[in-house]
């Protein structure tokens, strides 16, 4: 069986890959289904990978996701981080120095999530990969950044507004502002 055999890549205008795997949300272990708990209720993705728990750059991104994530609820989004710790990781560093986060962190202990999403790192992490899904699975943005590069919240929010648009949306385009017409 070769690769692509085995596993669905994510890609833009393509189909998400679904997943379920163990995870850590609100004091609570957990399962989180891409499909089941978010998509197929229609309400949109933002799935983000990071590379590791007790690192310096990712709890800044992940505060952050945590502190706008009712702003992405308003959008009829959810979040969902990723890394390839264990759930019990996730525990750890919440109860330590995160604190409790709005979203789930989904363990990807055995990477396939991150293959699937094309974010593994040749060192075993996750790259800083992030994916708008609409609730039909459709891919509508990927980004992935080199692992020392965090990426900037509002402008996911910006973009996942741009998405749910349907519109044409020039260059830094804000909801409330003219867009070029129908996509």
């Amino acid at each position: 069986m070769n690769f692509e055999d085995q596993y669905v890549m994510a890609r833009v205008s393509g189909k998400a890959p679904d997943f379920t795997a163990n995870s850590y949300f609100k004091g609570e272990f957990t399962k989180t289904s891409l499909y089941e708990d978010v998509l197929n209720k229609g309400k949109w993705a933002v799935v983000f990978f990071y590379p590791l728990d007790f690192t310096f750059v990712c709890p800044t991104e992940i505060k952050e996701f945590s502190a706008k994530a009712s702003a992405f609820e308003e959008t009829n989004a959810q979040i969902i981080g990723v890394s390839v710790d264990s759930e019990h990781s996730h525990k750890a560093w919440c109860e330590g120095d995160l604190g409790q986060l709005n979203f789930p962190l989904v363990s990807d202990l055995q990477k396939e999530i991150s293959i699937s999403y094309d974010v593994l790192h040749d060192d075993g992490m996750s790259l800083r990969g992030t994916f708008i899904i609409d609730p039909n699975g459709k891919i509508h943005s990927s980004t992935v950044n080199d692992l020392p590069i965090g990426r900037n919240v509002d402008e996911i929010l910006r973009t996942l507004k741009a998405a749910q648009s349907g519109e044409l949306c020039p260059i830094a385009w804000e909801p409330g502002q003219e867009t070029l017409g129908k996509a």
